[in-house]
């Protein structure tokens, strides 16, 4: 049985309290101080989301003989010209003004050279050292200081709290507000607000190496897919070269080793220690990390794999004193899993990582549906296809920013609170709670196939046959978790419900991902079609359009508009 509703009304909710939605909250509040915000989190504020979980750290063009047009050439070349070019553009521009904000009014302390400046480390794929840093613990420091800022302001909290689904007007205005089930009781509240971001963070969990924690499901795409939201770029899935390879029965396999480590020198060795990185790029482990990640599985499928099915990162040609020092959080979590990796050999192996792709928005954060704003790795179009490490931070507290002010000018100008669709209400929780009481079924054995299938079919090498066999696989895993349920004994954290309800997003999303990844018939960035090797026209590049209408994905195109620079151009010569 559906308990009765609770309604709670807000003037900006933020779903998600990465940097994005941290960020916003405190723009928001900046913006309007007299403004009712309330961040709604699946966990803990300031102690889940994948910012924490940051330790390379955040690209920024501080240093002399850097620009921000060089930063930007960087992300638009290593994105293979699919980003949205005014995105970019304001991600490198507000980036300088996003990091002395950290630094001076929200307390981040950040490594320094020995003069004082600011120290920035080497990152693969970019022209120049830029990545600020706080050892490589970096997302930590990031958080901790974003999570003080926001309790001490007057900022509502809704803690394990899960969105459930985008709920339109009734007129048909726009989004009226999300429908959302807390944890702790196991029922079900409705927040009605003025405006409301969408900053869940994306996190590839469907795919059987991956770095974010488990509770990252990818709810807030499948909530938009459901909504009718268009989604770009959804084939574009960034794989980490280096995941910690520690063994089939640990969650610890998949944990990134951090770009830092390649940037500073370490080298990739196969399984007879050679190393072979200059047989596949001429910037060795320095490449980007499509091409870094490419470069191991065909190693690994060549036959030169290591015990476990890897390859080997080694420091230690480095001096295990300085590797300690500098990348002390790594060595430390080595060390707990058996290894180290100051002096010795860690196995490693590409791990799923993050998602270019997602909700279309634009410069405000606004999506197409009214009232609903986007932000961080919900959204797609900064990165095109492919991310810059350290670009990931640097997009989140940016447009984290950005979404708190929009927001909160729309709501002191013109915002109102829209009524609610019922019928939208009720098939939400129909689909929440209808499950209860139901066997549960297979939930983990779905759950080991939704990894075979990705890692296997939709990851790092595709092409047609796979693609298609991926998505016959995964409309069976849509069939079976749709017939599975939840025990309905106690539904105060109730895990089985929770894994079922995580298990629906990523295939809904895993869905969009092999439906984009077939229409894109050639190789670009971190989507690699063995059967189309070869990267299209750059000049009339275009980007994937993925909605979800009467439960049915259609896929289209758009070209790629070139409002800063063309290919073959660069807003350096311009500069110079």
């Amino acid at each position: 049985m559906t308990p009765a509703l609770r309604t709670v009304d807000t003037d900006i909710l933020i779903l998600g309290s990465g940097g994005a939605g941290l960020f916003a909250a405190l723009h928001a509040k900046k913006t309007a101080p007299d403004l009712e915000v309330t961040v709604a989190v699946k966990g803990l504020l300031g102690k889940c989301g994948c910012t924490r979980m940051v330790q390379g750290g955040y690209n920024v063009a501080l240093a002399p003989g850097d620009s921000v047009e060089r930063h930007f050439m960087d992300t638009i070349e290593g994105g293979k010209w699919l980003n949205d070019q005014d995105l970019a553009w304001t991600l490198v521009t507000e980036a300088q003004i996003r990091i002395r904000e950290l630094e001076s009014e929200l307390g981040c302390f950040f490594d320094r050279n020995p003069d004082g400046t600011v120290h920035q480390k080497a990152f693969a794929g970019q022209t120049f050292d830029r990545t600020v840093h706080k050892g490589d613990l970096t997302g930590i420091e990031i958080i901790n200081r974003l999570s003080e800022q926001v309790w001490r302001r007057d900022v509502k909290r809704l803690e394990d709290h899960r969105a459930l689904e985008l709920i339109p007007a009734a007129d048909g205005s726009g989004l009226a507000g999300v429908l959302m089930l807390d944890m702790r009781s196991g029922e079900p509240l409705f927040v009605r607000a003025k405006a409301t971001l969408l900053a869940t963070g994306g996190g590839p969990t469907m795919y059987k190496y991956h770095t974010p924690s488990g509770d990252k499901s990818c709810d807030g795409l499948a909530m938009a897919l459901r909504a009718g939201l268009p989604l770009r770029d959804m084939e574009m899935v960034q794989f980490h070269p280096t995941g910690l390879l520690a063994g089939p029965d640990t969650r610890m396999t998949g944990t990134v080793l951090e770009e830092g480590l390649r940037g500073a020198g370490g080298y990739l060795l196969d399984g007879g220690r050679e190393r072979f990185m200059h047989l596949y790029d001429p910037r060795n482990e320095r490449a980007t990390r499509d091409i870094v990640s490419r470069s191991i599985i065909r190693r690994i499928r060549d036959g030169h794999a290591t015990e476990n099915g890897g390859v080997y990162i080694q420091m230690s040609h480095l001096g295990p004193e300085k590797v300690r020092k500098d990348f002390k959080g790594m060595v430390e979590r080595c060390a707990d899993c058996g290894f180290d990796l100051a002096a010795g050999l860690v196995e490693v192996i590409p791990t799923a990582h993050y998602m270019m792709g997602g909700v279309a928005f634009g410069g405000d954060c606004r999506t197409e549906l009214p009232r609903l704003y986007a932000a961080g790795e919900d959204t797609g179009g900064v990165h095109g296809a492919n991310r810059l490490g350290g670009n990931g931070v640097a997009n989140s507290t940016v447009f984290g920013g950005v979404a708190g002010r929009a927001m909160a000018h729309e709501v002191v100008r013109a915002g109102s609170r829209a009524d609610p669709d019922p019928s939208a209400i009720e098939q939400g929780l129909a689909r929440c709670f209808g499950p209860l009481g139901r066997p549960s079924g297979e939930l983990g054995a779905i759950r080991e196939a939704l990894y075979e299938t990705m890692w296997a079919d939709a990851g790092i090498l595709r092409d047609a046959a796979g693609l298609q066999r991926a998505e016959v696989a995964l409309a069976g895993l849509a069939e079976a978790v749709a017939r599975s349920g939840a025990p309905d004994g106690d539904r105060r954290y109730n895990l089985t419900w929770m894994d079922r309800l995580n298990l629906e997003s990523l295939v809904a999303v895993s869905r969009a991902i092999c439906a984009a990844a077939l229409a894109r018939t050639d190789s670009r960035g971190a989507h690699f079609r063995e059967d189309f090797p070869e990267t299209s026209d750059l000049a009339t590049s275009r980007y994937t359009v993925v909605r979800e209408r009467s439960g049915a994905l259609q896929v289209g195109t758009e070209p790629v508009v070139f409002t800063r620079v063309r290919p073959g151009q660069s807003l350096l010569d311009e500069a110079a």
